[in-house]
């Protein structure tokens, strides 16, 4: 220990002597170009990092190892050396017809996981000849109303052979039970079957704004996915705690960290608090973060999110088993960074927000396609983004080590100083009450709010450079884009699906498991066993949320 504090204190004069005998003179002659430099989020970034600026990280030696608590440098020793990354393409569009085909299409390529998005109308619990539904089925993701429409969504793709992520929220247990019950049509081992719900509602509340029922309702129906998870499909995630919408939204990269740790935590004790062990449903919890474009910022937060969960499962809820402690996530790169001008300058933004959760050690990882600004990808766009993980997995060496920043003055600064402010904000949030009452008396939501306003006035005074937005800007852009349309066939085809489904079904089972839905809310028991008799009677996405309104009510946002 005393060599390390004369270390630490010989680094420091060291310092000192290099500012005034080599940086001085140069500063002096030609001063640097602006006064201050700060990242994406506006934080502040010194000139030099030394180890003067992880004095308390040498003393402790905390900069740890791969694979062991709390986790920092990964939750695998071998990193990527044994397993590379899932290659995970978000798609969804139009028709399960056609998105059936793109997900074919993209596991020819090499893709190793799919990943499914909704329409707006199924994201808000309605089904495609709702008027409310009108001018967007098919439109930002695939439309699926009943249990016809899921079985077309993945004909000819086995369950048990793939794993699937389901980006849905506010009805995410009616889109498990669509699961559930294809798997069973399948023959398929339910302790074998794997993928991923999104089914994050708190973060609906706090950024993306797609809801449902109230929050204390909406938290029920997410336990009640955990509960049967748990029991039925052990190696299912019914959760994705989500802080890419809170990013997208606005947020900074502390506030993502924070607010989507916080909203697990609250999960988490809401799981708790149903009877459940921590042991034995959190390890089935996963995240879902945001790579945005301050490179070692994002990184940093990658490696702080791993040291809070591990701490926080540990002290503050006891676990003891390590997998409840490892953090796993997938990542997204930043859809919002994405530009409308000069759309082939995203391909770059692209690869350099994916080589960061790449060297931040996510699980999975879906790399956006250059065209999203202007529209859905297509197939050519979705391509290039898909081997653009690959040219990062086969080409350029960065998964023959593990965390080969590790160490890194700079690195862990920012990750001491993610961890610190995450903490921050743990201790604000618990001071409401929780999450839940955070969220209800719109805490996250105005700090969100005035992190984007204040970006966004960066911008407008070129603090912020945007390549080919404020500066660098052309009067002919790079090339003419060709993008993806989607008419309004696809409702046609959508309403003659549903109406054949209402004809042939026996709609009286569908009223009596309706009903037998509704009496199962009433009397607070898990609804899943109810939603999957509902949806193999094939009564469809609308008229199940509608008979839980009854009980639950409508939520409606106040005003902040």
């Amino acid at each position: 220990m005393p060599e390390i504090k004369e270390q630490l204190s010989k680094s420091k004069e060291e310092v000192k002597r290099w500012e005034e005998e080599t940086l001085k003179p140069v500063t002096d002659k030609r001063p640097e170009r602006k006064e201050s430099f700060e990242g994406v989020s506006l934080e502040p970034v010194e000139r030099l990092y030394t180890q003067a600026d992880v004095e308390d990280i040498i003393s402790n030696g905390d900069v740890g190892f791969p694979g062991e608590y709390p986790y920092k440098r990964g939750i695998h020793p071998t990193g990527y050396r044994g397993k590379i990354w899932t290659m995970r393409q978000f798609a969804g569009f139009s028709s399960p017809e056609k998105t059936n085909a793109r997900f074919k299409y993209l596991m020819k390529q090499g893709q190793t996981g799919l990943s499914v998005a909704y329409d707006l109308p199924a994201l808000m619990g309605l089904d495609a000849d709702s008027p409310l539904s009108e001018g967007e089925v098919g439109k930002c993701g695939v439309a699926v109303s009943s249990f016809a429409d899921f079985e077309a969504l993945f004909d000819g793709i086995n369950l048990e052979d793939v794993t699937v992520s389901q980006t849905i929220n506010a009805p995410a247990w009616i889109f498990l039970a669509f699961y559930v019950a294809l798997a069973e049509k399948q023959g398929a081992d339910f302790k074998k079957i794997s993928g991923t719900l999104q089914n994050d509602i708190l973060k609906e509340y706090i950024a993306q704004k797609e809801w449902v029922y109230p929050i204390r309702p909406a938290m029920k129906l997410v336990i009640d996915t955990f509960e049967f998870s748990s029991k039925h499909i052990p190696r299912y995630n019914p959760i994705s705690v989500s802080g890419y919408h809170i990013r997208e939204a606005g947020a900074t990269a502390l506030q993502e960290l924070a607010f989507t740790l916080r909203d697990g935590v609250e999960y988490v004790q809401y799981g708790v608090d149903r009877g459940m062990d921590v042991d034995e449903f959190v390890p089935r919890i996963s995240f879902f973060f945001n790579a945005h474009n301050d490179f070692f910022e994002e990184i940093a937060k990658y490696r702080a999110a791993r040291v809070i969960w591990a701490e926080t499962m540990k002290e503050r809820f006891g676990a003891k088993n390590p997998r409840t402690m490892k953090m796993r996530f997938h990542t997204q790169t930043a859809g919002v960074s994405l530009t409308v001008q000069q759309p082939l300058n995203n391909i770059a933004r692209v690869a350099i927000q994916a080589l960061a959760g790449v060297l931040g050690g996510t699980q999975s990882l879906h790399t956006d396609s250059y065209d999203e600004a202007l529209a859905l990808p297509t197939d050519e766009a979705a391509l290039i983004a898909l081997r653009t993980q690959q040219i990062i997995a086969e080409e350029t060496g960065v998964a023959n080590t593990v965390d080969p920043l590790g160490g890194s003055f700079y690195l862990e600064n920012l990750t001491q100083k993610m961890i610190d402010g995450c903490y921050e904000y743990f201790d604000k949030i618990d001071g409401f009450g929780g999450m839940v009452e955070a969220v209800e008396v719109g805490f996250p939501q105005r700090e969100i709010q005035e992190s984007a306003y204040q970006y966004q006035k960066a911008v407008e005074r070129k603090e912020q450079i945007i390549v080919g937005v404020n500066k660098y800007r052309m009067d002919e852009e790079l090339s003419q884009t060709n993008i993806l349309k989607i008419d309004e066939t696809v409702r046609d085809h959508q309403l003659a699906r549903l109406e054949r489904v209402k004809t042939q079904r026996d709609n009286g089972a569908v009223e009596n498991v309706l009903e037998k839905l509704k009496k199962a809310s009433v009397a607070n028991e898990n609804l899943m066993p109810a939603t999957i008799e509902a949806v193999k009677a094939y009564a469809t996405v609308e008229e199940i949320c509608t008979a839980l309104r009854d009980v639950y009510g409508v939520y409606e946002e106040p005003a902040f």
